[in-house]
Parts: structure tokens; sequence; C-alpha cells
């Protein structure tokens, strides 16, 4: 359908510009509303706008229909600038049923004035109790303040398919394709591209049904929307943070990944199955965790530099091998795609719960390389950089990213591949005998890495203590020296690694340390602030092991530090928690340790990310605690970032 060929009465109705909205499509599980919101981001990237989008997941496979814990969806905030989080209340939902907007009202994804175009079939069910439940539920919309629309949607694409659940989320497509003046041409590309494999008579249903979707909005809605595009002359490419995490292993030269499914990282183990062959490398999917990382170990040992992709509980069943990768200083990537714990948890769900265990979760010392990506453009990128430090400092770097990256869409720019980023090709030179397989270098901790298939470079590999030559040792001064080598690559890395950038001044009230994830967030928080007068600033950590250099005397420039974490940490005010037992946020605990400064914590596990709003709200009221703090105070304020 051209725009030649709209409904008469589409352009009678006046668009009202915006700078930015965000669109959520609600419905029960299986009913396709992840796929529409997942569309609309990507013809909203390809449009030129900035985009961001959260899928909303139940935790249940198949939980019950019409029910507040089943709600499945996505959420799709698109700007005229870039778009680094999910952003506060929605602005439009269209919604399949009354029932599943109860759960995103319960964690705050409207305000009031958000549009909901509601599903009416209800409204006219055979029973009597779904009739009742559907009319109390416009009645309590109306007086929390939304603006309910109730919208004929089965009704509607019966007109097309027998079958409304077989395409209900197009016809909703649609509709929001003319609510929001979208280029049609863009919308039909995209949504053949996503059914092409499902053959032509899919496609052509669902043409049907996005045209009788835009059809009867345009006939009908009395509001429209356009939302600002920013020029932009660069090459971009939109996807989500698994396909990145995926790509970045490609782009890197990773021939091996060896994996075990588990939700939320599974998706970039199937995009490699898929295409990991076409460049030379295959997937070994193995009977569980356990088996997958030793079987990246033997090939480390063999000489690649593998990739294994897991989440929290998986990372947990590689603990033994990673201290064996650590110990036998062989080379390999950890992708750790964090969700809700502890146990299974929350398995669709955002945390940023494996830090501490990524840094200590095995026994003894066992010192690695940990990478945290912030953004989508950075689980590409990281990749690459994990694959080089894995053989630069012959050990396993662990990169953490989250449910939160892996299911978000965001654009950025096309990266152009450079060769540097691939391994170098394997040393078939003949291994100098004289030279030891664990030579460490006394100042920095590194040694050359021997491959078995090298003429003299065949070597035993042992958990056990050993010496240079991986000689089975005991003495104590040989397991001293071993330990310490093995630790001063670290030292080795600091040394290289610059201090944090500052987002915003260099000094002030208030400085806010985040990683992973909430970076988006944050920044947005802190600017808000920062408009108004406020003298609060953010640095945000992608080194987490070694910690990046500087931060004790970038703390001591502010009056307050504090971090912002999705995981648990006690509240500093819970009158039940002793102030000597009290548990801080996992990086806010590490800070501590690591700089002696007295670093305080916000943190919260919703199970979903945390919207610049709240985090603003937090700020905003650390800044005035801050502030009646200074004003209580003689003379000039010393700042609580000074060391303890």
């Amino acid at each position: 359908m051209s725009s030649a060929s709209m409904p008469e009465g589409s352009s009678s109705v006046a668009v009202q510009r915006v700078r930015e909205h965000i669109v959520e499509f609600v419905c029960d599980s299986g009913e396709g509303a992840q796929t529409a919101g997942q569309l609309l981001g990507t013809v909203a990237a390809k449009s030129g706008h900035g985009v961001w989008t959260v899928e909303i997941i139940p935790a249940e496979i198949e939980p019950p229909v019409r029910s507040r814990a089943g709600a499945s969806g996505n959420r799709v905030r698109m700007g005229r600038d870039a778009v680094t989080n999910m952003g506060d209340g929605a602005d439009v939902v269209v919604a399949f049923n009354e029932q599943v907007l109860y759960s995103r009202i319960d964690v705050g994804a409207f305000k009031r004035g958000t549009v909901i175009l509601l599903e009416r079939k209800w409204a006219e069910d055979q029973s009597q109790v779904v009739r009742a439940a559907y009319a109390d539920a416009i009645v309590e919309f109306g007086k929390v303040g939304y603006d309910v629309v109730e919208v004929p949607m089965e009704a509607e694409c019966m007109r097309v398919v027998e079958d409304p659940r077989r395409g209900k989320n197009i016809w909703a497509l649609g509709m929001v394709t003319w609510l929001y003046d979208l280029d049609v041409a863009t919308v039909e590309t995209e949504l053949g591209k996503k059914l092409r494999s499902k053959g032509e008579d899919v496609v052509a249903r669902s043409l049907e049904l996005l045209s009788a979707g835009y059809s009867w909005a345009a006939g009908h809605l009395r509001f429209r929307y356009r939302v600002d595009c920013a020029p932009r002359d660069e090459a971009r490419v939109v996807m989500n943070g698994n396909e990145a995490l995926a790509l970045g292993t490609m782009a890197a030269g990773i021939e091996v990944c060896s994996m075990y499914p588990i939700t939320p990282a599974t998706s970039v183990s199937h995009y490699l199955a898929r295409s990991l062959k076409n460049v030379g490398g295959f997937v070994h999917q193995a009977e569980d965790e356990i088996s997958a990382m030793g079987f990246a170990v033997g090939a480390a040992y063999a000489g690649k530099t593998p990739v294994t992709v897991t989440s929290g509980p998986g990372l947990a069943l590689k603990s033994e091998f990673i201290g064996l990768a650590v110990m036998a200083e062989l080379p390999l990537v950890i992708i750790d795609v964090q969700r809700g714990g502890p146990s299974t948890g929350l398995p669709t769900r955002v945390e940023q719960g494996d830090l501490l265990t990524a840094l200590f979760g095995q026994p003894g010392d066992t010192p690695k390389i940990v990478i945290a990506p912030s953004t989508i453009e950075e689980c590409f990128h990281d990749v690459v950089l994990a694959r080089k430090l894995a053989e630069t400092f012959r050990g396993p770097v662990i990169l953490l990213s989250d449910a939160n990256l892996a299911t978000g869409q965001q654009p950025f720019r096309r990266p152009v591949p450079n060769e540097a980023w691939l391994s170098p090709p394997v040393d078939r030179c003949d291994w100098d005998p004289q030279v030891p397989p664990f030579a460490w270098d006394p100042e920095t901790g590194l040694s050359s890495r021997p491959i078995p298939g090298q003429t003299g470079g065949a070597h035993v590999v042992t958990g056990l203590a050993h010496d240079e030559r991986s000689r089975v040792a005991y003495e104590s001064p040989v397991n001293q020296r071993a330990i310490a080598a093995r630790s001063r690559k670290l030292a080795t890395l600091f040394k290289s690694l610059r201090a944090p950038a500052i987002h915003g001044a260099d000094h002030g009230e208030l400085l806010v340390v985040g990683w992973g994830s909430t970076r988006g967030a944050i920044e947005e928080a802190v600017d808000r602030i920062r408009a108004d007068g406020g003298a609060v600033s953010s640095v945000h950590l992608r080194f987490l092991s070694p910690l990046e250099p500087g931060l004790a005397d970038i703390f001591r420039r502010f009056e307050r530090v504090m971090t912002v974490e999705v995981n648990y940490s006690d509240d500093a005010d819970d009158p039940t928690v002793p102030k000597e037992a009290r548990r801080y946020a996992q990086l806010a605990w590490l800070l501590r340790a690591r700089t002696l400064c007295d670093v305080e914590c916000w943190s919260r596990v919703p199970g979903m990310p945390l919207p610049p709003g709240t985090i603003e709200t937090e700020l905003r009221a650390r800044l005035d605690a801050v502030g009646v703090s200074s004003a209580r105070s003689e003379g000039p304020p010393q700042g609580r970032g000074a060391s303890a």
C-alpha cells in the first residue's frame, strides 16, 4: 500500500509533532505483541530515529490467558536524538485485553494521559465475569487519568483472516503505522523480511492485515503523531544486544562457540548456529553447562580462542573449569547474559547480580579480566576486545551483558570490518625447547603461548600447582611465584587503562557510578538534574577487573559518591538492619574495598530496567540531603569521597 493509495480522510487529522514517544504493545503470551514491537523498533530506527526497545516477557512459558502475570509484549521508545534507555511513562499502549495492563500499571509503566488502544471484544464476551471485569477496568483506567480508546481489533481482523489470533499483531502494527505517520513501504519491507521464511501466502495475508489496520486507523482515530527525526548522514545498523554479541564473535575471528541453552543468552548461540559456519567456524551444543565449558577449555589448549555463552546459573556450573583455564593460562571468552536470581530466579528478567560471582566465584585465587558493555554497540565491539585480551594475557575474559541489552534494539553506526579485529594466524614456527611453556615475565606476568601442533610446542597442562615448565610442584616458593605471576597480569593491564570519563562537571555535590546497561538511564537522570542547576555527575565503568585507574582521585572531588545498580542492597535507613550488618550493592562493595572511599549505593531488583525518572527522584533526594548536611556543617565541605 503506497502513500498514494492511503484512505481518504487520513490527511484530515492534524499531526502533532513530538520530540519522542514511547509505545507499548501488550497481550497474552503467544499473540505476537513482541513481534509487532520489534518491527516498529526496526522501522523507526531505519527511518532515522533514535530507538530503544524493551521486551515484556512473562516468567512462565505458557501463563494463563487474561492474567496480570501473563503480560507479554514490547516497549518502543523512539526519538529525534539518540535514545539510550526505555524512558518513563508510555505515551501510547496497544493492549489485546485489559488484564495484562494491570501488571504494567503496577511497575509504573504508564502516566496520566497515556492513550490506551484497547481491544473491545471483551465488552461483548459470553462470560458475564469477563464482561464485568472489562467494564470495571474501563472505569478504573479513566479514574487514574488514562485515555482509553476501544478498538474492535478482532472483528476487523476477521474481515481478512478466520483466526484473528494469527495476525492481530500485524493489524495493530498497521494501526500504529498510521498513528505515527511512518513510511508504509518501509514497514512492508521489514514485514516481508520477518515473515518470508513462512511462505508467500503468509506474507500476502500479513500485508492485507497491515493495510486493514492502517485503513481503520485513518478512518476512526482523531489524533496522530509524527516523531521528529534529526538528519543523519552516517550508515547505521539496528539490532539487539544478543545479535551484536554474535556478530562481534564473528568479527573477532572466533571460530568455536561451545554452549548449552539458557535464557536469556540462548539467542546468541542461535544466531551463531545459523551464521558462524559461513565464516569457517562451528557451534558445539554440549549436554550441559559443565561440558560446554570443558569443550571450550580443550579448544583453547588446541590453539583456538573459543567463546562460551551462558547466564548466571550456567556461570556457576562453569566455575571449576574457569579455575582450570586460569591455572593453565588458556585464552577463552565467557559471555554471561545476566538474569534475575538466585537459582532459577527470574529467568526472563533483568538483573546485575553476577559481578561478584564473575570476580570471585571460583575457589582459590583466580584473577581474570571482567568487562561490561553498556550499550548494544559495545556488545559488538567488546567481544573483539575480549578476544584480544584473552590472547594477550593468556586467560579467560568474562563479558557481563544482561537481559536489558540482550533483547533491546538500538541503532548504531555501522561497523566497518577491520582485519586487525581478527585473531592472528596460528604460529607454526618450531617452539624453542629452551623456553618453558610458562616463561613468566617478572615485570608483566606474561608468557608466550605454545600450541600443541607446533614442533616442540606440546606440553602438559594441569590444574595442579605447577612451575614454569608445567611440572607439578608443591614447593612453597614455586606456588608463590606462580600465583604472583598470574595476578601480575591484571596489574599490567591496569597500567594500560585510562581513567573513566566523567559525565558532567569534574567536581560537585554528588557523583553517581554505574556499570552495564544502566548507563543510559543514569546519564539521562543526571542531565535532567544538571539542567535545573544540580551539581551531580556520573561515571560509568567498563572494566571491572581490573578496575579503571584514578577512581579514588575522582571520588574525592565530590561531596558524596554512590552507585546505582540492578542488584540487591539493604536500604541505609532500614530499621531492621544494623549498620554493621548492612549489605551493599555489588559494585559499591567492590569500590569501597578498592578505593577505601565511603561509597554509598542505591539499588533495586524490580526485574525490569530502572527508568530514568525513578533514578532522578532518588538522586534529587540525595542532593537535598547533601544540601541539608552542608548547611549544618562549619567551614568548607571536606567531601565524604575522602579516604575512610
